[in-house]
């Protein structure tokens, strides 16, 4: 005697033609599938293949002879089928089990902190490696033509205020491994980013006339430029992009669509204005002022006037502005002069 039947689609062997039938368990344990009087397939379970449990989705069961039953009675073909699919619903098991998921979901988790900080530093490493200079050339060329377009614009400081700022920068660029040439100064009105300055991969360094008028002098302004130069140095921009790509591929990873996101990072200029440098590289770039300057016959400390002139236009809330990228805090200001100090004791 049959036990209860389970209804579904039947479809015999090598056809898509449709029919209405009933599965159920016969007296010896096989599983047959009528339609009306008509016994249309029998088999033994474990002579059929059972698709996999999965949410509420039909299942099919695949008979020896070539014939599909297909229902979305999931309970009702497990009731009938037994052990014979126990295997086969290893994935509806681990759905319906969710502390399993919670325990991916943390191995998911953990595993992206792991490539966030270990991973993505090493691959930076590599990246800035292997990089040709014509790369941070097209990088640098793109991001300014894009600030150019969308954040700066052209410069009002006059041209003899400009020219001797431009004569001390270069002083100061002949001192360094990468001598004048690897370096070239561009002046710009900073509109919404205010006062600010900061370096491209390939050793251009924009300078906003906001900064200029903020400083309280010539040196002050070289001070700057110097810090910029030493980001140059140790390639700090460069790796900033490629730190901020790798972050960016992560989570579009995870999400989807690495490509246009990590490419508008790399190119576009206001994500280069908006990249802030860790706190290591910030005081790295203090400490290759205070050398330059000092190399240059010029207040190694003049870099400190311009960021407690910094530190308290943020203390009365100011904007965005060289803030957001060069915090000036004052356990900065008090590294940078003694730094100053260690090296004028030498």
């Amino acid at each position: 005697m049959a036990s209860e039947s389970v209804r579904g689609a039947w479809f015999p062997p090598g056809s898509s033609r449709k029919v209405e039938a009933a599965i159920s368990k016969a007296g010896d344990g096989d599983l047959i599938i009528v339609a009306g009087e008509a016994v249309l397939a029998r088999a033994a379970p474990a002579e059929i293949e059972f698709s996999a449990r999965v949410g509420s989705i039909p299942r099919r069961l695949s008979f020896p002879d070539g014939s599909l039953f297909e229902t979305a009675d999931n309970d009702g073909v497990d009731a009938l089928a037994g052990a014979a699919v126990r295997a086969a619903g290893a994935v509806h098991q681990l759905e319906r089990f969710r502390p399993r998921l919670f325990v991916f979901a943390a191995l998911v988790v953990g595993l992206c902190f792991l490539i966030y900080r270990f991973a993505v530093p090493a691959l930076v490493e590599v990246a800035v490696a292997i990089t040709p200079p014509v790369v941070p050339q097209l990088m640098s060329q793109g991001a300014l033509a894009s600030l150019d377009e969308t954040l700066l614009a052209k410069s009002e400081l006059p041209e003899a205020r400009q020219a001797s700022i431009r004569e001390g920068f270069s002083a100061l660029a002949a001192l360094t491994p990468r001598g004048q040439g690897g370096y070239a100064l561009h002046f710009r009105k900073g509109g919404s980013i205010g006062p600010n300055a900061f370096a491209l991969p390939d050793g251009s360094i924009i300078l906003t006339d906001e900064l200029v008028a903020l400083a309280p002098g010539q040196d002050a302004v070289l001070g700057v430029l110097a810090h910029e130069i030493g980001h140059v140095e140790r390639e700090h921009s460069l790796r900033q992009l490629y730190r901020a790509a790798g972050i960016a591929a992560l989570i579009m990873l995870i999400g989807g669509d690495i490509g246009a996101g990590a490419e508008d990072i790399l190119v576009q200029g206001s994500a280069l204005a908006g990249l802030s440098y860790s706190r290591g590289q910030e005081a790295e770039a203090d400490r290759s002022s205070v050398e330059l300057m000092l190399r240059a016959g010029k207040d190694p400390e003049a870099i400190v006037g311009f960021l407690e002139i910094m530190r308290d236009k943020l203390e009365r809330g100011s904007g965005t502005d060289f803030l957001s990228t060069h915090p000036a805090t004052q356990q900065r200001i008090e590294a940078v002069k003694a730094y100053a100090e260690e090296l004028a004791k030498k």
